[in-house]
């Protein structure tokens, strides 16, 4: 099947306090605001346009996880393959005035995603000062979902995306995209939500900052550093300013023969001998992380 999604374009959070978001996405995370109008702010890493999109909400929540396809054509595919999937369409137009295209389409789960064309992208002028880490790239989100079987159906259906590993239990699974990067949507199963949202690092060094920077806000790493065995990239956690959870990600493994490529399945569930399945070099995740969920708004 022919992936139409690349990778991931964008997410929208809807946040109570976005001074709060914005003082942590650029001071600790150290994004760039792009773009701030009426209950809209956007940032990015890079010269992209838009990678996190805060919306003033009265409440903390996911509103939409946004798919990057490569051209229009690959939007109108997606789009039209939504029904048959067992979704709904809500809306046909780009919902970034960066993007010339776009699809946004709920899950009978609750799950809201829109497909959409590239950000505007000012390549050449990546850099800019700030007193954050400043990652690379929005790399992946990891979602929670009551029914990872039917997510990843409907995702491999409209998206063309396709599994990459999974849990024997479908505790946590993992899709990639055109991208061939091990995941760019985790799978946790769960009630419907967000687990976390990812940028990826740079240097193994910024971890070090990373961790001087939060305490110099009085704030602690929630986990990590360490090194998943699912995609084999670094990572190291800690909670935004809304309550969601921020991976801190080094580059992952690729898939790099889709024609032959097998999806590995975890067998070994049991603590203490699962430990390492999740982090090679040992420390478990702590029950903060386990057990974390962060709510998806409401689709009407």
């Amino acid at each position: 099947m022919m992936h139409l999604v690349f990778g991931v374009g964008h997410i929208k959070l809807n946040v109570r306090d976005v001074g709060a978001m914005i003082h942590d996405s650029t001071e600790i995370l150290g994004l760039r605001v792009t773009k701030q109008a009426a209950g809209e702010t956007w940032l990015s890493s890079n010269g992209r346009k838009a990678e996190l999109v805060l919306l003033q909400s009265d409440e903390n929540s996911c509103h939409t996880i946004g798919l990057e396809a490569l051209t229009a054509e690959a939007v109108a595919e997606a789009a039209s393959r939504v029904d048959g999937a067992g979704c709904r369409v809500l809306s046909r137009d780009p919902s970034l005035a960066c993007c010339d295209a776009g699809v946004t389409f709920a899950t009978p789960e609750g799950l809201r995603f829109e497909v959409h064309t590239p950000a505007r992208d000012d390549m050449y002028n990546p850099r800019y000062p700030t007193n954050g880490i400043k990652p690379r790239r929005l790399d992946h989100i990891n979602l929670i979902t009551p029914d990872p079987v039917a997510t990843r159906r409907q995702l491999a259906e409209i998206c063309g995306m396709q599994l990459t590993e999974r849990m024997v239990n479908e505790a946590l699974s993992w899709m990639h995209g055109g991208n061939r990067q091990h995941h760019i949507l985790g799978l946790v199963k769960g009630p419907i939500g967000l687990h976390h949202y990812s940028f990826e690092f740079s240097h193994f060094s910024d971890y070090c900052r990373l961790g001087d920077i939060l305490d110099g806000f009085d704030r602690q790493v929630l986990w990590g550093p360490g090194r998943h065995r699912p995609g084999d990239n670094t990572y190291a956690y800690y909670l935004d300013a809304s309550g969601a959870i921020v991976e801190c990600s080094g580059a992952m493994h690729t898939v790099a023969d889709d024609a032959h490529f097998v999806p590995n399945v975890i067998t070994n569930l049991e603590r203490p001998g699962n430990v390492r399945q999740m982090n090679v070099w040992g420390s478990p995740a702590p029950q903060e992380w386990r057990e974390h969920h962060f709510p998806f708004a409401r689709v009407d």
